[in-house]
């Protein structure tokens, strides 16, 4: 655990200070689950935004390509993000008390199938640290066509992808109870659901249901982090 003083015993400082370190894709809605935790927390974390086709770094530290990586104050690595979010959780008062629900974590799952087609498309075409070289932007683009033969095919069917997706966002628009967490009361289901409004957010053209917008806008303020640019 990361040594925060007398007030670890009466909560996160306003400082945060803690010394662990997040690898990271930005674009990466698993690793913003991890960067979202942390802020409701107020807890600082070290981050570094792995190049795209940087595989040598994430081998070197947990043996195999994947991010997020938490590398913890002792210098251990953590892979999956759930447990990263639930160490996180445990510095300090807890923040994610609410109650959860099966549909959210059931909405969040199918959400979280349907996007690729739109966001993976988009992706290498923002202005992102990930994609800070050409062959880093084309390390992505070949990766993603093991799934999808034509990243550009997928663009040109915007229109009928985005129709595809508006009856989730429907759903979920039900679901939410408050826009300062869905439900009712900040819950792991917050760390499910705002990551992937994040990264839906970039596609040009899509409109949030109401209450989703309203539930989007109020938390990425809360938590101080600005939407992904929209392409």
């Amino acid at each position: 655990m990361c040594a925060l003083g007398m007030q670890a015993l009466e909560g996160i400082s306003k400082e945060g200070t803690c010394f662990m370190r997040l690898y990271l894709f930005e674009h990466c809605s698993i690793c913003f689950r991890v960067r979202m935790a942390a802020a409701l927390k107020r807890l600082h974390l070290q981050e570094t935004v792995v190049v795209e086709d940087d595989t040598e770094t994430m081998i070197r530290l947990v043996g195999k390509r994947r991010v997020p990586i938490l590398v913890k104050d002792d210098g251990t690595p953590m892979l999956e993000s759930m447990d990263m979010v639930a160490h996180i959780e445990n510095f300090g008062a807890p923040v994610l008390t609410g109650p959860e629900r099966p549909a959210v974590s059931t909405w969040a799952d199918g959400f979280a199938d349907k996007t690729p087609p739109l966001t993976w498309p988009r992706y290498p075409l923002l202005d992102l640290p990930e994609f800070a070289t050409v062959a880093a932007r084309d390390h992505f683009i070949v990766r993603k066509r093991r799934h999808f033969t034509d990243l550009v095919e997928l663009r040109a069917k915007t229109r009928e992808l985005i129709d595809g997706l508006m009856p989730d966002l429907d759903t979920l628009d039900q679901l939410v109870e408050s826009p300062t967490a869905i439900n009712g009361k900040l819950s792991v289901d917050d760390i499910r659901v705002l990551p992937l409004l994040r990264s839906a957010a970039v596609v040009k053209g899509l409109r949030f249901p109401k209450k989703v917008r309203e539930y989007f806008e109020t938390m990425m303020d809360r938590i101080g982090y600005r939407p992904l640019p929209t392409i």
